[in-house]
């Protein structure tokens, strides 16, 4: 299947697709990192505002034919660059994601760069060696959308 897609700055109508998106139970789950209440609009508001208010973060929409898919984030975690994403279940198995990070990693080529993923999250972490990264380290961190503590894998990209 074929599609065109693009990264674009994020704008204030694309964080009503966002909010669907991580209102996902199964996304949560994947993630296992999102947020405590995925219901909760106001939260979710005031977590955006603050990543479009803080210049150092780079956050791109990812645009498939013309709808909201999800978004790619780079942020400053621990005194290093972080790459995140989510994408919406109704585009999961078609290659967007790989798409959307090679776009995004081609956009911002500052290195080394590092991005986590739950240990059982195989697709994303296929995503990320794909493109380069390497796992480096790993942590147990208690997930709220688990309930749970969980095992995170570290890579890098250098």
């Amino acid at each position: 299947m074929t599609f065109s897609l693009h990264l674009r700055p994020v704008e204030a109508p694309d964080l009503d697709a966002f909010f669907e998106h991580q209102k996902d139970q199964d996304a949560n789950h994947m993630a296992a990192f999102g947020a405590k209440n995925p219901h909760d609009r106001g939260v979710f508001d005031l977590h955006w505002q603050g990543i479009l208010d803080d210049e150092s973060i780079s956050a791109r929409t990812i645009d498939v034919d013309g709808t909201v898919a999800g978004h790619v984030l780079r942020y400053t975690e621990n005194d290093g660059l972080e790459l995140s994403y989510w994408l919406g279940r109704e585009f999961w198995g078609r290659g967007i994601t790989t798409e959307a990070v090679g776009q995004f990693l081609k956009e911002f080529p500052e290195r080394p760069l590092r991005a986590r993923a739950v240990a059982d999250n195989e697709a994303s972490i296929r995503i990320l060696t794909g493109h380069g990264f390497v796992e480096t380290d790993e942590t147990r961190s208690f997930s709220t959308s688990r309930g749970e503590v969980v095992r995170e894998v570290i890579l890098e990209l250098n």
